[in-house]
Formats: structure tokens, C-alpha cells, sequence
């Protein structure tokens, strides 16, 4: 695990400028406001919490001569954050699973804990771990650190974060926080030098098949099934060779079966690329990202695991190969390409998920201190589930089908224009849907050397077809999925019938 980390960041280090002021603040609200004073810090990711909130427990160890905890959600966070502490000379322990006993104690200063593994020896020992006065969250947006604060009453607790919104919209972070206080920005990160900027490109997507889960994002299942198909690999593979060909690239997917369909997609061009998600041991994921930290050009496509607790500052391009509607899992993912280096003051950023519209540009103000104090709010104000639902783009005939098929007979037709034609002349609406079924059946016949070459065709253009009857559901407000499969049936036996009826006799 401990490959995972960046060997530097747990060198004795000076703190920034901006770093000694904030641990400063931070320090001077903890002695203003008593035991009975619970702190949220937000900080861009890229920001240096770790070594900030390193200080502020050996400055707490000092002043108060009272013990700190810090609380993580994944082990390479934690083994982090012990390596940060070492370095600066604060004895600490790692309670991890291993750990049922505390007998040793009285030699450490503070402590780091999984808050599962914690939470299980609190339920058995309330008195699990003594003398606490600080209580360090990081990744305060997670709600599962919520149960280990009621033993810690007396304590204070310091949450860090880089986005200050709860992951449950019912348990607001002001629930348990008395306070925000903002760090620097994005842009003021970047304006002085302590952050890559982004340069960002945008492939607008449809995303019509996405659903919505309880926990207010878009479900895994349904994200497969738009980002595995065909056309969007391939829009992928276009925008990748487009923006960032011989660029060390790390691709975020939504789901398993879509990384693997990547990798298979990229390898089959020769490029250098590697898949990799949580089900994989830690041996093997050690051994994907030595390759990824020494290979220059390495495509690495991953699923739910680097978007905490990775640091790899080589990484030149981000491409978010996925929707997601979580703010916060928006700023984790395009954080991971913000490490400065000497050679690095840029990195770039391809997003195939319309979240920049939906977001905006990572690099935008925020008011943090709205979303703090009025979540809801905050979170109305931004793009709606209908909205996103609704959003649609021109469809675009992938390229191995251009090249087969006369586009411009395609181009020429519009489903809803030829529909509202339709119903302007008193013709039935449905009459759009034949006019359609003669448009595609121009375009194959003026290309088609026989009815078996006409059906190969018709079978390319699969998606385009589903596209112009999804349109046409749309209009006359009808999109159950047996209507739609009739309509999809239907259609396609009379596109074969009068291909059959024609070039049969060619």
C-alpha cells in the first residue's frame, strides 16, 4: 500500500505560505471557542490538507497536551497520513483490523483509524481510546464518520474537506459543524503557482438512458449501458486521439464492464493501457500503478478507486468517461491531474459527461458558504434532474458507418420538424415515422450492391434508426418500452421488405 503514495510528501517539509496561515486560523478558532466547538475546513484537493491538518494535531498535542484522532475512510489514507505525522515528529498508531488492543497507548500522541474498524471496538469499549481532545475528519463529506461522534462529545472536531456538501442530502453538515472556514481557491491555487490549471474540452453527450439511484446519482447499470455501447467508445477513442495522444491519461468509468470495454478499445489501436478497480488485490493494483507512475505514456482506465487517497502528480490528462451529478466526485476526479510539477503547470481535462455544463468549469468560484449553510438551496440552483434528463445533442453516425453509407440523404431529414409538418398539414402524426422509413431506406439503396449488403446496413445503423424513433416517442409524448420496441420491430420489417422488393431485382 504504501507504493500507492508519493515517497516525497512524507519528507520534513515548510509549510506554504497560505498553509502556515490556515493552520494559524484554524489553530486561533479552536482556543476562541472552547471544547464545545465543532470546525468544518474546506480546501481544494491538491490543496495540502494532509500536511495541514498534520500541523494543527502537533500544534494541538502541544498547546493542549491532550491527544488527537484523525478518521479516514480508506487504508492508503490513513498509511498517508501516518507517514505526513512521522515526518514531522508526532508519535502516532495506525488502528487498523489487526489492532483489538490498545495496551499500549501511553506511547502515542494520536491516533489514525478506519472509522468501521473504530466504530467496532467503540461499540465494545466505549473507553477504547483515552484523553482525546481533537477529533480530525478527513473527507468530512462522508456521513459514515457521523456514529463515531457521540463518543467524542467533550471533544473538539475539525472537519476537512474539498467539497463542504454532505453525501446525504437529509444530513447536512451543519447538523454537526458550527462553522465553515473557506481556504484558497482553485484559482488563487493556480493563480500563485501551487496547482496545474485545466485545460478543458467538452463532447456533449445524449444521456437519455441514464437513471437516477436513492442516493441522487446516476445508477451504475444504467451508465454501463449508455458508455458501453459502440458509438460512445468510439467518441471516446476520437476525443482521446483528438486532445491527448502520448499523454499519461487517466479515464474515469462509472462502471466495470465499460473500463474493460476501454481497454479493449485502446489496446486494439496499440496504445499502452491498463484497467484497473476495487476488486483487484492489492498486489496486482500495486503492481498497475508502478507501471502507470513509470510509463510515460500509460492509459490507465479505472473504476471507483483513485479518486481519494491517489497521488500521482506525472498524470497529464483527465477524461471523465462518465456522468456523474455528485459536485463533490466531480472536483476528486479532475483533482487527481492538478499536481504541479517543474515541467507541469497544465493538465488536460476532456469531459464526456455534460457535467461541466452541469457544474461548471472546475476552476469557478464557488460560494462554499452558501452551500455550508443553505444545501438545498444550493444544490436546487443547479442544473435539474429534468434538465439533464431532456438535455439532447445532434446524433453523430459513428465513423466506420459514414464511410459506408450516403450521409447526406440522412442529413437532410429532421424528425421533429418533418412531425410538426406533419401536424401543420393535417397529416397524422405518425406519417413522420414513414417519411423517416424512406429516408433510411434512400440512403442504403443508393449505396447497397445487393439486398444482403442492404441488410448489413440497416443492421450499422441500428443506433441512428433507435435515435429518430426516440424522437418521435418524444413528440407525441408516448415512450413506454413495449410501445417503443413495437415501433422499433415494425419499423425494421418494413426497412428489410422494401430493400427486399428492390434490390433483389438488382
Amino acid at each position: 500500500m504504501r507504493d500507492m503514495i508519493d515517497e516525497a510528501l512524507f519528507e520534513p517539509k515548510t509549510l506554504y505560505p497560505f498553509q502556515k496561515d490556515t493552520v494559524e486560523k484554524i489553530i486561533n478558532e479552536l482556543e476562541e471557542n472552547g471544547s464545545d466547538f465543532n470546525l468544518l475546513f474546506q480546501l481544494p484537493t491538491g490543496g495540502g490538507k494532509t500536511v495541514i491538518f498534520s500541523e494543527i494535531a502537533k500544534l494541538y498535542i502541544e498547546r493542549w497536551e491532550k491527544k488527537v484522532l484523525i478518521l479516514t475512510h480508506r487504508i492508503e489514507l490513513s498509511v498517508q497520513t501516518s507517514k505526513q505525522l512521522s515526518a514531522i515528529g508526532v508519535s502516532n498508531k495506525i488502528i487498523n483490523s489487526e489492532v483489538k488492543t490498545l495496551n499500549d497507548q501511553n506511547d502515542y500522541n494520536c491516533f489514525i483509524a478506519m472509522v468501521e474498524t473504530l466504530n467496532n471496538r467503540l461499540q465494545d469499549n466505549e473507553n477504547f481510546i483515552k484523553d482525546i481532545g481533537l477529533v480530525i475528519v478527513d473527507e468530512a463529506h462522508y456521513n459514515s464518520f457521523r456514529k463515531i461522534f457521540q463518543y467524542y462529545k467533550d471533544a473538539n472536531i475539525l472537519g476537512v474537506t474539498a467539497t463542504p456538501l454532505s453525501s446525504n442530502k437529509a444530513l447536512p453538515l451543519n447538523d454537526h459543524y458550527d462553522k465553515l472556514q473557506v481556504g484558497e481557491s482553485i484559482a488563487s491555487l493556480i493563480e500563485n503557482g501551487y496547482l496545474a490549471d485545466a485545460e478543458t474540452f467538452t463532447y456533449d453527450v445524449n444521456l437519455h438512458g441514464l437513471k437516477i439511484g436513492s442516493n441522487g446519482d446516476f445508477t451504475v447499470s444504467s451508465s454501463e449501458l449508455v458508455y458501453g455501447n459502440h458509438f460512445m467508445q468510439e467518441k471516446l477513442l476520437f476525443a482521446y486521439e483528438e486532445v491527448a495522444v502520448g499523454s499519461k491519461t487517466l479515464i474515469f468509468n462509472s462502471g466495470i464492464e465499460t473500463s474493460i470495454r476501454v481497454k479493449e478499445t485502446f489496446d486494439k489501436r496499440g496504445y499502452k493501457i491498463r484497467h484497473l478497480d476495487s476488486t483487484f488485490s492489492d498486489k496486482d493494483r500495486k503492481e498497475i500503478l508502478a507501471w502507470f507512475k513509470k510509463t510515460p505514456d500509460a492509459i490507465l482506465s479505472s473504476v471507483g478507486i483513485l479518486t481519494t487517497g491517489f497521488d500521482e502528480p506525472t498524470v497529464e490528462t483527465i477524461i471523465l468517461n462518465r456522468a456523474t451529478r455528485s459536485l463533490t466526485l466531480y472536483h476528486q476526479m479532475i483533482g487527481r491531474g492538478s499536481r504541479k510539477l517543474p515541467k507541469k503547470d497544465q493538465f488536460q481535462l476532456i469531459d464526456l459527461g455534460n457535467n461541466v455544463r452541469r457544474f461548471g468549469l472546475w476552476q469557478d468560484y464557488i460560494n462554499w458558504h452558501d452551500a455550508f449553510k443553505f444545501p438545498d438551496r444550493f444544490l436546487e440552483s443547479r442544473v435539474s434532474e429534468q434538465e439533464d434528463m431532456e438535455f439532447e445533442v445532434p446524433y453523430e453516425l459513428p465513423k466506420f458507418i459514414r464511410e459506408k453509407i450516403n450521409t447526406e440523404i440522412l442529413d437532410q431529414f429532421n424528425m421533429k420538424r418533418i412531425y410538426d409538418e406533419c401536424m401543420e398539414n393535417g397529416e397524422p402524426g405518425k406519417k413522420a415515422v414513414d417519411y423517416s422509413l424512406e429516408n433510411h431506406f434512400e440512403a442504403i439503396r443508393t449505396v447497397a450492391c445487393d439486398f444482403y449488403d442492404g441488410l448489413e446496413l440497416q443492421e450499422a445503423i441500428q443506433e441512428h434508426i433507435e435515435h429518430r424513433l426516440k424522437q418521435y416517442t418524444k413528440c407525441i409524448s408516448k415512450s413506454t418500452r413495449n410501445y417503443f420496441k413495437y415501433l422499433m420491430d415494425t419499423y425494421n420489417r418494413q426497412l428489410r421488405q422494401k430493400l427486399r422488393a428492390v434490390l433483389d431485382d438488382e
